[in-house]
């Protein structure tokens, strides 16, 4: 992806300046004063007259945004509750306690009940990739497939795109992405459905995405068969990167030769990433011992303006944990202040280098529309907590368990 301009009267070449957009004021000066509106109020803003809707969908604006980032990129998160192919995702300014419904997908009318499937983004765009689905083509019926599908959000159509597929079909995978090299890496997963908490396939397979050529290109497989794992990037020395997976199940065994259960990895994984392809894989060591923990948490990823290594916490119950890359463990950073209510999950995110820990409370639990969302709001740097209240749009209460959510600015 090219660099931004130097300068902001670059972007003008798209503003019509027979179509002023503040009257009295040259194009450029409003175009910059327009940049700094939340992207939450766009689209209540494109109404008000022709210059301003085609200013506020051009590809100007986001590059001014991102240009100007430090001081007017909004930072949102996006939220899958449910199938997005009959479901419709919502975009969250949490500066601004702004909704927005985007678009549910193209839907397959053989296919239905995706989950397990992961979003990221990668630029000014969002991508939906793989997840656990049925197939009415299939036989079994009641037997979930994996699958390979890819779809990417336009935020300038307002539309999705579908995408080359993957080479291998998985749910429950590891992924990043390599903004510098417009990319995004792939590794592990399955086949497992939310419906099933066991069984289910297993892969080791590892790919990378090319935005520009939209194709996909296999690299060397993960050591062993791991789904339900984490990835992430952390930047090695010089330019290179490095690939981390962390965590997931491989092997199962049956308890009373009856009931299937996971072998969780207690360890990561990691290849160095370069112009060229990827290396080999490098083991690291179990990151705790028998006994502190089943399985890993979720993970969040802080990365560090400076372009140094980032900080990596998990959230483990109502504790956050800090990855030590030095002595390979988990060292508790802080609790969360308010615990979930029972039987309620939480939600894990990072936005703008803080950490959001997001859960959703019910007046009863006879009531089906979903209830308020409170997200109580760490600063690592500051170690201090905030919290805000929220109404969320949803029809039906979030389980965070089960809902996807990236974060994206624009």
């Amino acid at each position: 992806m090219s660099s931004p301009p130097s300068s902001s009267s670059t972007f003008l070449i798209e503003i019509d300046e027979a179509l002023p957009l503040i009257p009295g004021l040259p194009n450029d000066v409003a175009a910059h004063i327009l940049s700094f509106l939340p992207y939450s109020h766009h689209c209540r803003l494109k109404p008000t007259c022709k210059p301003w809707y085609i200013f506020l969908s051009s590809k100007t604006l986001l590059s001014l945004r991102r240009f100007n980032r430090r001081r007017c990129l909004s930072h949102l998160l996006c939220i899958f509750p449910e199938d997005p192919y009959i479901s419709s995702p919502f975009l969250f300014d949490p500066e601004n306690l702004a909704w927005r419904r985007l678009p549910p997908m193209p839907c397959n009318p053989h296919e239905y009940g995706l989950c397990n499937f992961t979003s990221i983004s990668l630029g000014p765009h969002i991508y939906v990739l793989g997840g656990s689905l049925f197939d009415t083509r299939s036989f079994p019926l009641d037997r979930p497939s994996p699958s390979s599908s890819a779809f990417r959000y336009n935020f300038l159509t307002s539309s999705w795109d579908r995408l080359a597929p993957m080479l291998s079909p998985r749910g429950s995978f590891a992924c990043a992405a390599i903004p510098r090299a417009d990319q995004i890496i792939v590794a592990g997963g399955g086949s497992r459905h939310t419906m099933f908490r066991a069984a289910g396939s297993r892969i080791c397979s590892v790919e990378r995405y090319n935005v520009e050529r939209d194709e996909w290109e296999a690299l060397d497989g993960l050591p062993r068969f791991r789904a339900g794992c984490v990835g992430f990037m952390v930047r090695g020395d010089g330019e290179e990167r490095e690939f981390w997976v962390m965590g997931g199940y491989g092997e199962s065994r049956t308890v009373s030769g009856v009931f299937p259960v996971d072998e969780y990895y207690k360890d990561a994984v990691v290849m160095e990433l370069n112009e060229n392809g990827g290396g080999k894989w490098r083991e690291v060591g179990d990151m705790w011992g028998e006994g502190e923990r089943p399985r890993i948490g979720k993970i969040v990823i802080v990365e560090d303006e400076e372009g140094g290594k980032p900080a990596i916490f998990m959230l483990d119950d109502d504790d956050i944990l800090r990855y030590s890359m030095a002595s390979n463990c988990w060292q508790k950073e802080s609790s969360v202040p308010r615990r979930a209510p029972y039987n309620n999950s939480f939600g894990f995110v990072v936005l703008n280098g803080e950490l959001h820990v997001m859960t959703e409370t019910r007046r009863s639990r006879q009531q089906k529309r979903a209830g308020t969302l409170f997200i109580q709001i760490y600063h690592p740097g500051k170690k201090t907590w905030r919290c805000l209240v929220t109404k969320p749009p949803f029809q039906q209460p979030l389980d965070f368990s089960n809902t996807a959510m990236c974060t994206i600015g624009l």
